[in-house]
């Protein structure tokens, strides 16, 4: 059967891999842009994560003329009054490092009394020049102040999900593409993608 070629609107490798695993027993095929040649910087500067993850999916639509799905996600932790939220990626500033972004939330957190109550938020959509179809997943923990486990990217070696005692870095891929807040999303946008039969 030949699949429906759906582009990823993301440079971020990490997401890549997670969502192409979701997506590998259907119809669909998750076409990166590394494929297509040079990922191009857009300018996200919704107010929210379905903003921002429209935004992605029409720039993407408009220079490829494909189908696409897009994701905003972040996270949002509860004495910080939601911060670092939409900016999760450059919390540190411009080009900083997951490493800078997870050191400057544990500092920021060092007046607060534990535990550091967080979630993390994605807002999924698909977009083919007609058709918006979106989704959202969250995921709820704390953050730790030391950095555990090899796996995984962004916040995750300092975010303790809910009733367990790992960090989500301590998670197999298998294990965090069950359980995520991009999971969750990309799960239910999935779905809504087989139901609706966009293609039949």
């Amino acid at each position: 059967m030949k699949k429906t070629k759906l582009i990823f609107a993301t440079g971020n490798k990490g997401k890549l891999k997670e969502v192409q695993k979701i997506f590998a027993d259907t119809e669909f095929e998750i076409v990166s842009l590394y494929d297509l040649g040079d990922v191009p910087e857009i300018e996200e500067n919704g107010i929210t994560y379905a903003e921002n993850a429209l935004i992605k999916a029409k720039a993407i639509f408009e220079i490829h003329k494909l189908p696409v799905i897009a994701d905003d996600s972040g996270l949002s932790v509860e004495q910080l009054n939601g911060e670092p939220g939409v900016f999760s990626a450059r919390y540190a500033g411009e080009n900083c490092t997951y490493d800078d972004n997870n050191r400057k939330l544990i500092k920021e957190l060092e007046k607060f009394e534990k535990p550091h109550f967080a979630r993390f938020v994605c807002s999924a959509v698909f977009f083919n020049g007609k058709e918006i179809i979106s989704t959202f997943g969250e995921f709820n923990g704390e953050i730790i102040s030391e950095f555990k486990g090899e796996h995984g990217f962004g916040y995750d070696p300092i975010f303790v999900p809910q009733n367990s005692n790992r960090t989500l870095a301590e998670f197999t891929s298998e294990e965090k593409n069950k359980v995520s807040h991009r999971a969750i999303a990309f799960e239910k946008l999935k779905e809504k993608l087989l139901q609706t039969n966009i293609y039949g």
